[in-house]
């Protein structure tokens, strides 16, 4: 091991588990072997080999920290899914050889409105999964790592009808879309709802939405997306955001619209879209402002939301859901030395529809010459 790899370890290393995984260690969002630690397992701590882990967008934003709050050296991944190998005294939840997952958060305050609400996401104190501060001060790292350990309270079941590696993608994708659809009603079997992106996010909503009953509209800029819109995922129609004849015909027709599009784009066709009442529900992460013309939420008594992902008991909800309707996320498996290749092609959009890493079987071979 080099010196200033031995520094790094020895700086990482305050809690007495050695751990390994790959890692940023700065702005540029190179990620590369890096060795650290986690903690013992505590009464009520699940600890878990890793075996996928899912690429989410947010982790290309936290690796160049666009939003400013990135921490270095910052593991990231928070799809993470594997299968037990300890549990502390006090655990209940799950066995040794249980199949679990934990997503976008592993520590919230437990005492606030929203975590009495099982939305433990809205908690003011919730801990992020990486590049948080965890209880006792120490930073959090991701799933891009050998294995995990968590309270039992943020680890989640996966049904046994789920594979692993397709429902890595679930745990943030997966439960972001299905949170929207659910607490702003729009999950209601015969209601007509557009996707807007066949992306990592969108495909999942086609999914879900088509499992509620519903009627679904592809939004897309990608005419090229459309027989794998309606034949692929099942969608109903495809609508090209481009073209003004098929808007035209499309105008106040949708009870809902659920935007997954993190690129910069225009609001207004949407809201046009919708029906007098209809919700435009943003999902996506846009770098700029959105900019809102209010004489069109006023004509319509339209609403323009936002939505996260959901709490645990929403995300075991919408996990137990999906393998009752079969639903998993189409994703392209890589190893772990592909990972800096796989985000340039994320920065890109070049990828049908999501990137999971192959820890159990990859990760450690990269780690050999570290």
């Amino acid at each position: 091991m080099a010196n200033s790899e031995y520094v790094e370890e020895q700086e990482a290393s305050v809690h007495p588990v050695k751990t390994y995984g790959w890692a940023a260690r700065d702005e540029s969002g190179i990620l590369s072997p890096f060795y650290f630690s986690r903690r013992m397992t505590g009464e009520e701590d699940v600890r878990f080999k890793v075996m996928y882990c899912g690429i989410c967008h947010t982790d290309l934003h936290f690796l160049k920290n666009h939003w400013g709050i990135s921490s270095y050296p910052l593991v990231p991944g928070h799809e993470i899914v594997g299968v037990v190998t300890e549990i502390g005294t006090n655990v209940t939840k799950f066995k040794v050889g249980d199949k679990v997952g934990v997503g976008c958060m592993i520590g919230s305050c437990r005492t606030c409105e929203s975590c009495a609400k099982n939305l433990e996401n809205y908690c003011p104190n919730m801990i992020l999964t990486y590049s948080g501060k965890y209880y006792d001060g120490t930073t959090t790292y991701g799933g891009y790592s050998n294995e995990m350990v968590a309270d039992q309270h943020y680890v989640v079941r996966i049904p046994d009808d789920l594979p692993l590696d397709t429902s890595a993608p679930l745990l943030c994708a997966g439960i972001t879309v299905y949170s929207a659809l659910r607490y702003f009603e729009l999950d209601a079997r015969g209601k007509h709802v557009g996707v807007v992106g066949l992306g990592g996010l969108g495909h999942l909503a086609v999914k879900f939405a088509k499992a509620f009953g519903l009627k679904v509209t592809v939004i897309s800029t990608s005419p090229s997306k459309c027989k794998e819109a309606l034949e692929r995922f099942g969608a109903d129609l495809f609508l090209n955001s481009h073209d003004q004849d098929q808007l035209q015909a499309a105008m106040s027709t949708m009870d809902g619209i659920i935007d997954t599009v993190s690129a910069d784009h225009s609001i207004e066709t949407l809201l046009h879209l919708l029906k007098s009442h209809g919700k435009l529900i943003v999902v996506g992460v846009p770098q700029m402002p959105l900019q809102v013309p209010i004489f069109t939420l006023l004509g319509g008594r339209k609403m323009i939301a936002g939505s996260g992902i959901g709490g645990m008991k929403e995300t075991q909800e919408m996990l137990d859901f999906a393998a009752k309707h079969n639903i998993k996320a189409d994703i392209e498996v890589i190893p772990m030395d592909y990972i800096n290749t796989a985000m340039d092609r994320l920065s890109m959009g070049d990828v049908r529809y999501r990137f999971v890493v192959d820890v159990r079987n990859t990760l450690q071979k990269t780690m050999s010459s570290v």
